[in-house]
């Protein structure tokens, strides 16, 4: 087995496991509503975190290129398939994490998400593969148009919904009234 399939194969395996753990934790598989959509264009919606993508897809696909960049600096030796690998771990980890009763609750007190309740499954994984597309472009862009993307996936979602993954670690981190209070207009 090449190193392609290697790695493809391993990918699949976390993003399973994800998927099993996730279900295990009690997550539901798709939005309680019933319905997929490929979109959801409020980010104050019931159905925001459930759907294959909303306002916070881009953070996602910033958290690859960020990955892309520390692996590139921390582990440069290594080849890109582990690096990939470790990426879609830490991502992985994330979404088990974010979806867990004490982060979930830490979003609900510190940030605007005051109705957020977790993550379906499926935008969990969505939101691992778009961290995948961040960090796969990461790698062929030139590094100035890595900058320009990533600049936008945050300029964007600031200007449309007062958020970003900025903002949404800062306040996470260490919340601030006032930005609580410009974030809700």
């Amino acid at each position: 087995m090449n190193r392609t399939s290697r790695t493809t194969m391993l990918a699949l395996v976390i993003v399973v496991a994800t998927a099993a753990v996730l279900i295990a934790m009690g997550r539901p598989p798709i939005c309680t509503c019933g319905t997929v959509a490929l979109w959801e264009p409020s980010a104050a919606s019931a159905r925001t975190s459930q759907m294959l993508a909303d306002w916070y897809s881009p953070s996602h696909i910033v958290h690859g290129f960020l990955f892309y960049a520390a692996l590139w600096f921390a582990a440069r030796s290594w080849p890109i398939e582990r690096r990939f690998l470790v990426a879609l771990l830490v991502e992985a980890a994330w979404e088990v994490a974010e979806n867990t009763p004490m982060v979930i609750d830490r979003y609900r007190e510190a940030t605007i998400a005051l109705g957020y309740t977790g993550d379906s499954v499926l935008n969990s994984l969505s939101d691992i593969a778009m961290m995948a597309l961040g960090f796969l472009a990461a790698r062929t862009l030139p590094l100035w148009i890595a900058a320009a993307a990533v600049a936008m996936l945050e300029i964007v979602p600031l200007l449309v919904i007062r958020d970003n993954l900025t903002l949404n670690v800062w306040m996470l981190v260490a919340p601030s009234e006032a930005i609580r209070d410009w974030q809700g207009g």
